[in-house]
């Protein structure tokens, strides 16, 4: 993993309308490293996802990327949302020539289409490119997807929750084909996975960060100690993946159940109870 950093986030805070979603957010992410958001829903996860890809900007703080400011999108940033944001009206191969077309002008239409079929094959839908986005399930969808944000060459990859709509084998795969192209990349992208699933979020990242909720809020990490590559069934039967399982389990629900604590308890005093 290269030293140098590629997202710092200082002393964030975000809201939609009067209702805050994050709150002091410090994090800093390194280049090429592989960073896993962990945190129940209302969290922010998405929220700050949309800040570090430029989508949205802080009520309050910083973010940077290799040191620039972050003021806007930027195909440096490429983000794959949880509904694949294919364009319906296209074939997978216009799908992917538009994103080659913003990464090199210079392309011409042939080299374009030539380029998508093997960005294409690279995530296993050879063969494809003349299909559109509705003709396909969900995993190859999913798949599509990832191979438009491959074509834009973005040296970060901001992924929300991809695989959280599809069947457990889908999903296995799409872990596997993402952390293998992750790992032959040289320089390695920079990803930022959001999830709420902890063996997902131990068995993809190097580190696990995990967000606490109304409003977002940082409340803990852990270094993802097993080296790669990553073998599911060894990993997954291993009594060290499953004490950093528990571990991760414990800090993440005991957060949300003190959280439901208060709740109840401010509940109680309205009501006189």
């Amino acid at each position: 993993m290269n030293a140098a950093p590629g997202f710092t986030v200082e002393d964030v805070s975000f809201a939609y309308g009067n209702t805050p979603v994050l709150q002091h957010i410090n994090l800093t992410i390194q280049a090429g490293e592989f960073l896993c958001l962990l945190g129940p829903s209302g969290s922010g996860k998405t929220a700050l996802q949309r800040l570090l890809a430029g989508l949205e900007r802080p009520a309050s703080g910083r973010i940077t990327w290799r040191g620039a400011a972050v003021t806007g999108p930027s195909i440096e940033r490429g983000m794959v949302f949880q509904d694949y944001s294919l364009y319906p009206w296209m074939t997978l191969v216009d799908n992917i020539g538009l994103a080659l077309e913003l990464s090199d002008p210079s392309l011409t239409k042939a080299m374009r289409r030539e380029r998508a079929a093997e960005y294409l094959a690279a995530v296993g839908l050879q063969g494809t490119g003349r299909q559109y986005p509705f003709e396909l399930s969900g995993g190859m969808r999913q798949r599509a997807a990832i191979a438009r944000i491959l074509a834009l060459s973005s040296s970060a990859l901001l992924l929300d929750e991809p695989f959280g709509a599809l069947d457990p084998l889908n999903r296995a795969r799409l872990q596997d084909l993402l952390t293998a192209i992750w790992s032959q990349a040289t320089p390695r992208r920079t990803v930022v996975f959001v999830t709420h699933d902890v063996e997902e979020a131990i068995y993809l990242g190097d580190r696990v960060v995990m967000l606490g909720s109304s409003p977002g809020r940082v409340i803990g990490e852990v270094a993802v100690p097993f080296p790669r590559p990553r073998r599911r069934r060894e990993l997954f039967t291993a009594p060290e993946f499953h004490r950093l399982s528990d571990t991760i389990s414990d800090h993440y629900h005991s957060e949300v159940l003190e959280h439901i604590h208060e709740a109840w308890t401010m509940t109680g005093l309205k009501e006189g109870i």
